[in-house]
């Protein structure tokens, strides 16, 4: 018996060993992709050879690939949320089911080989489900061979041929793009219109097309001089005497490429010192000229700034390319309009630069975890903002903090949880992602100090860049920064929606008379440290800091003011008082939070004054 016990613990231990979470692994893909695009008919040919590294240690039978362009086709899943959901994105509404023949998207697979032997596969909607035709076994490499035959749809969302200011072709989500497949299994999610997911890798591309266009892209170009034209800083064209002209492009490290085509665009460019060359390309005019002219010089304060705050950039180029329907952003690329105010270009050259920061650097899954890129790279965005032009008086996160305020006090709000595809309103999931993601950074740094903030951001870039990160990972880089356990706040602030609200219940005059008692409430469900700023009617003030139990520690003090360290509050506690020793009167004004940086709902219950105080100051 005590045999068969001992077979069994062993047999039961193996069996956990097996079930429980590996190191964390990630696949691999290297692409060589040749185009031959007919800019007349706005289609291409393809040709499409992808090395795949399977480090998974899973066995795939089937792989799965993203066709992004079927979802601009009348009826697709993108057409349809679109014109069922009671906000649609006013760049598609229905104009997906009005396209004609010739203006809708699509990817016409030829042929597909996996190691030369042909696979079985089959189109649903914007996912190709390919059965394998053997065994891809984990830690092994296959090679995919693919033909095919694309149309570039008329620009509706982010991609497609000419768009509203005129440029030809913004060619995002253009190719056949390997699903990812991770710790949590594949991500063959349809596209309608909202994240992505990458694998990392290579790409060498070569697009191949009328000579008089212009091509801006992902990567580094690898033929300049034998094309001949357009990459002077000048911009200044030659004449062609071929009809088409074939450009290579070359980028590392990277899990998605974009490019763009126009036979007007203009071309300068500038150095970022000790950091990338950066490419501009617009179409001249009055309504871009001055505005372009002048972007150069803040695209280098912005790297100089996100390299010194944020980590320092990698890749050694970037452009900054007229097109698309607003602004998105590519590895080493972005797609932005460009007729706007000055003030206008920069905001959204900063916003789409900083995701090369929050997500091709970083890599979160955007469908689950899209307020870890939009809202981080807001927080950054408004960061860099207000050192380029005059800071909002209101704080530089004004407009996040707003944002959050009024989603959370509308009655539509969902969880940061909620997959970014199945939210019930584009309200809420812009709002989230932007906002309340904006918002997370900002109270994280009320929660654990502005300094140890700075600190614990530099070591999630260098700790998680390129390795696809998830929230847990994030707290746990500032948790090991700051000495402080803050489970319980990504808890509260990713998975509920549960709000904040304290305030200054009393303040009242303590028996011994000379001293105060000051009573604060929780009136929201979601807990918080206190910081609490007492102005005494001599001019000083005090700052008294109340951490939770749940907290394990203090976060150090942040500026000179005088600090007094009180007891924990435990999250059950409806209420907290404490007593000072001065006398009431001696009291001008308490208040919960003067930095603003805690997303209380109700800030009217948020502070006390002494009234008559403040009438004996007036006369």
């Amino acid at each position: 018996m005590l045999k068969l016990k001992l077979i069994t613990l062993i047999l039961a231990t193996t069996f956990l060993s097996a079930i429980a979470q590996p190191e964390r692994w990630q696949q691999r893909a290297e692409y060589e992709m040749e185009i031959d695009v007919n800019a007349k008919k706005h289609q291409f040919k393809g040709i499409q050879k992808l090395k795949y590294y399977n480090n998974s240690p899973d066995n795939l039978t089937k792989v799965f690939y993203h066709l992004y362009f079927n979802a601009f086709q009348p009826n697709s899943m993108m057409d349809v949320r679109s014109r069922t959901i009671t906000d649609p994105d006013p760049r598609v509404r229905d104009r997906i089911s009005k396209l004609e023949k010739d203006e809708i998207g699509y990817h016409e697979i030829k042929s597909l080989k996996m190691n030369g032997q042909s696979c079985q596969y089959q189109v649903v909607g914007t996912i190709l489900e390919v059965d394998l035709p053997t065994v891809l076994s984990g830690n092994s490499t296959a090679i995919f061979e693919m033909e095919f035959e694309s149309q570039v749809p008329l620009q509706v969302r982010r991609s497609g041929r000419d768009n509203k200011e005129g440029v030809e072709f913004s060619m995002a989500q253009w190719y056949p793009k390997m699903c990812e497949y991770d710790y949590q299994g594949w991500h063959s999610n349809p596209y309608i219109g909202r994240e992505f997911h990458g694998i990392w890798g290579d790409f060498d591309v070569t697009i191949t097309m009328d000579s008089d266009y212009m091509i801006a892209a992902t990567g580094v170009l690898q033929n300049a001089d034998e094309i001949g034209y357009g990459y002077e800083a000048n911009g200044i064209k030659v004449e062609q005497p071929k009809k088409k002209t074939t450009w290579q492009f070359k980028g590392e490290n990277i899990h998605d490429f974009v490019w763009a085509a126009d036979p007007d665009y203009k071309h300068t460019k500038i150095q970022v010192p000790d950091g990338p060359m950066i490419h501009f390309f617009y179409q001249p005019g009055e309504k871009t000229n001055e505005n372009w002219e002048a972007l150069p010089d803040y695209a280098v304060k912005l790297f100089q700034s996100a390299s010194s705050k944020y980590g320092k950039y990698p890749y050694p180029v970037y452009s900054i390319i007229q097109g698309g329907d607003g602004g998105m952003e590519y590895p080493m690329a972005t797609l932005i309009t460009g007729e706007r105010s000055l003030r206008s270009l920069v905001g959204v050259t900063v916003h789409e630069v900083m995701h090369s920061w929050y997500q091709m650097i970083l890599g979160t899954n955007e469908a689950l975890y899209y307020w870890m890129d939009e809202g981080f790279t807001s927080y950054a965005s408004s960061v860099i903002m207000g050192e380029l032009f005059d800071p909002n008086p209101e704080g530089v996160h004004a407009g996040s903090y707003n944002g959050y305020q009024y989603i959370a006090k509308s009655g539509i709000e969902e969880p940061l949880s909620t997959h970014a595809d199945h939210f019930k309103t584009n309200t809420a999931y812009g709002m989230a992602a932007y906002s309340k993601g904006a918002v997370f950074l900002g109270q994280l740094e009320y929660i654990v100090g502005k300094s140890v903030f700075d600190r614990a951001l530099l070591a999630y870039y260098d700790t998680w860049k390129f390795k696809h990160p998830n929230p847990n990972d994030f707290i746990r880089v500032f948790e090991k920064t700051s000495g402080l356990e803050l489970d319980w706040y990504k808890e509260y602030f990713v998975y509920t929606t549960k709000t904040i609200d304290y305030g200054v219940k009393s303040v009242e005059p303590n028996q011994k008379k000379k001293k105060t008692d000051i009573t604060l409430e929780r009136v929201g469900d979601m807990p918080m440290p206190i910081d609490l700023v007492i102005e005494y009617s001599d001019g000083s003030k005090e700052l008294f800091y109340i951490p939770m139990e749940i907290m394990r520690g203090n976060k150090i003090a942040e500026n000179r003011m005088t600090r007094k360290d009180l007891p924990d509050w435990g999250w059950v506690y409806p209420t907290y008082t404490f007593t000072i020793d001065k006398k009431i009167a001696d009291i001008k004004k308490v208040t919960i939070d003067p930095s603003g940086r805690m997303a209380d709902l109700n800030k009217a219950n948020d502070f006390w004054k002494n009234n008559s105080v403040e009438n004996e100051t007036k006369d």
